[in-house]
């Protein structure tokens, strides 16, 4: 029974920490999707340590979940939490940074010892004090003690007992926010009933636990509800970036009549994908994990050739690996579509962090002229909608296309209204099932300037393919200079008319005024956040935001000549503003720039856009 005071909010951002092993990522997933069935608006940010067993304790180790929910609609997952939930003194310290002021911080009171203290680096005995606390709402329950008393005579080991503690923090959110636990208990049952009944049976003892010491000891005076948002009608569920990109290509693979076909090899953070898509063998779909990058693009480039929708996932030190197999793609105008799941820095950088910088290598990153059309999904569930389209463009226009998305939106999940797939276009490829009068001439195009689509082994369509320069309508291998430029000029028009096929640009907000804010991608909405406060505030601010870049839709322009400042924000050194003055050279474009594998806060956006006004 809840005797606690309950107040009303509009959202809450709740970030629970912990070492890589305590389950932090589980216990967001659970507490968010609880919040999404009751109709909240949801957004949510995991957050991984880069190495994959950091010494316990330790700040390397740290692994976050990071979940914003609202009576509304959330765009992002909130600069600073209402809640920090520490399992330990490193998660602490790592987090204290984004406490909002007067916020609640829970810690277990059984991390508190000299020796975790030095592997935390603090300085002194008093983590507390040391953090600058003292005004916050500190709670300290022995969650790890508590959890033993709770399965005592459970009979499981100590490890297996102290594996559910992140449940005994799951059970007092679920009571600081008059959250039911009946779909966390359900999703155990299912985990864990067949497997491992006394496991399940552990797990769920200890939420129950957690929410009855969280009612019991009155440590929390208030507790808060937070209204469902007002959602469009529909059957809603929690989805992933990583998922709603699977979702699109077999959605995209039914609209087109072609069969799916995904050849990658595992990378950080695109590596869901190939894991979902194997799942859908009842839908037709075939995977194979290749054994290295170059072998999983080449797969798909065969599979294209045979009549298959051709699908490579990978990350950007796999693009580079894939450049050399992308350009036959081009050379062959076969339809395949290449995921680039963006992480941070070059060679092995950051890898479960987010960057936007492999803009430039996706635009300019093969040998030769060898243009590709590139877009950006920019949220979790629209990955489901940029993938339908990166696969549409790529059939239609018969053409590799390029399909960015970042660790920050593949990772993290929102509400999803499931679509009919009646709501969708057909997809229609110019499949070529016999020979024209007079011949079949492979690289004879049609108003897309796309070659037609002949598989192998029908009489009469026999025609040759490779990585050398083919004559203009014979496919033959041709050598001569006129025929080559004739080439390189219909390759790169046949992208440019890609431009007559999406839509134009759309700004939000006025058509003109004093600001622009320029974005790209998976930064959608963070500045859309940004934008809206201030016009509430009576700024004039709009937003330009992009999702097809090669090539840019129609006018922009015209939308750029509005405004007196444009500025273009990113998460990387300034690459799609320097794609931007070479496209646009009569607009000076102002740069915000972030490199520091974290998506940006809306505080920091703001103070930005209220110094250019």
């Amino acid at each position: 029974m809840n005797n606690s005071q309950t107040t009303d909010l509009q959202d809450v951002v709740i970030r629970f920490s912990g070492d890589s092993g305590d389950g932090m990522q589980l216990t967001g997933t659970l507490f968010s999707e609880t919040s999404a069935l009751l109709g909240n608006g949801i957004s949510t940010f995991p957050d991984y340590p880069a190495e994959i067993r950091a010494p316990q304790g330790t700040i390397a180790g740290v692994s976050g979940f990071q979940v914003h929910i609202g009576s509304r609609p959330v765009t992002n997952p909130g600069d600073y939490c209402d809640v920090l939930v520490a399992m330990n003194l490193a998660a602490l310290k790592a987090n204290r940074k984004w406490l909002k002021k007067g916020a609640t911080v829970i810690v277990d009171g059984d991390s508190i010892t000299e020796q975790n203290m030095q592997r935390a680096g603090f300085e002194t005995l008093d983590p507390i004090a040391e953090l600058g606390l003292e005004d916050y709402n500190v709670v300290v329950p022995d969650i790890t003690s508590l959890t033993r008393a709770a399965l005592e005579g459970s009979g499981l080991d100590n490890r297996a007992v102290v594996k559910c503690k992140n449940m005994f923090a799951l059970g007092i959110c679920f009571y600081l926010y008059n959250r039911p636990s009946d779909h966390a208990l359900k999703y155990i049952d299912g985990k864990f009933a067949k497997k491992n009944p006394a496991v399940a049976e552990a797990n769920k003892r200890v939420i129950r636990a957690g929410y009855d010491y969280a009612a019991n000891t009155h440590q929390f005076a208030n507790t808060y509800t937070v209204a469902p948002a007002p959602l469009q009608k529909g059957v809603y569920r929690s989805i992933s970036g990583n998922v709603a990109t699977a979702w699109g290509f077999c959605a995209a693979a039914e609209k087109s009549g072609r069969p799916l076909f995904c050849g990658s090899y595992p990378i950080t953070p695109a590596t869901v994908i190939l894991e979902e898509l194997a799942k859908r063998k009842d839908l037709g779909v075939k995977t194979v994990q290749a054994e290295d990058e170059i072998a999983g693009i080449c797969t798909a480039i065969g599979a294209a050739f045979a009549g298959n929708m051709a699908v490579t996932t990978t990350s950007g030190p796999g693009l580079s690996l894939k450049s050399e197999a992308l350009g036959l793609a081009v050379m062959a105008e076969l339809p395949l579509v290449v995921v680039d799941v963006q992480r941070g820095g070059p060679s092995t950088g950051l890898p479960t962090k987010t960057e936007q910088s492999d803009l430039l290598q996706a635009l300019y990153g093969r040998n030769g002229e060898c243009p590709v059309p590139v877009i950006a999904a920019s949220s979790p569930s629209d990955c489901f909608d940029y993938a339908f389209e990166a696969s549409r463009i790529a059939m239609e226009h018969m053409t590799p296309v390029i399909l960015l998305t970042d660790g920050f939106i593949a990772n993290g999940s929102e509400p999803w209204r499931i679509p009919s797939m009646s709501d969708y276009p057909a997809i229609n490829p110019p499949v070529v099932d016999q020979a024209p009068e007079g011949g079949f001439m492979p690289y004879a195009r049609n108003e897309k300037l796309a070659r037609g689509w002949a598989f192998p082994g029908k009489a009469g369509l026999e025609h040759r393919v490779g990585g050398l320069e083919k004559h203009s309508l014979r496919g033959t291998i041709s050598h001569d200079p006129a025929n080559h430029q004739l080439m390189v000029s219909t390759r790169a028009a046949k992208v440019a008319r890609v431009q007559e096929d999406i839509p134009a640009l759309k700004i939000t907000g006025d058509d003109s005024g004093e600001l622009l804010v320029v974005g790209w991608g998976g930064t959608k909405g963070h500045l859309q956040s940004a934008v809206e406060q201030l016009r509430e505030q009576g700024k004039s601010i709009s937003l330009a935001h992009f999702n097809y870049i090669n090539p840019l839709p129609k006018g922009v322009a015209e939308a750029f000549a509005g405004f007196r400042k444009i500025v273009v924000c990113e998460l990387n050194d300034g690459q799609f503003a320097g794609y931007l003055r070479r496209n646009f050279r009569q607009f000076e474009f102002l740069q915000y720039n972030k490199c520091e594998g974290q998506p940006f806060t809306v505080v920091e956006l703001k103070e930005k856009f209220n110094s250019l006004l």
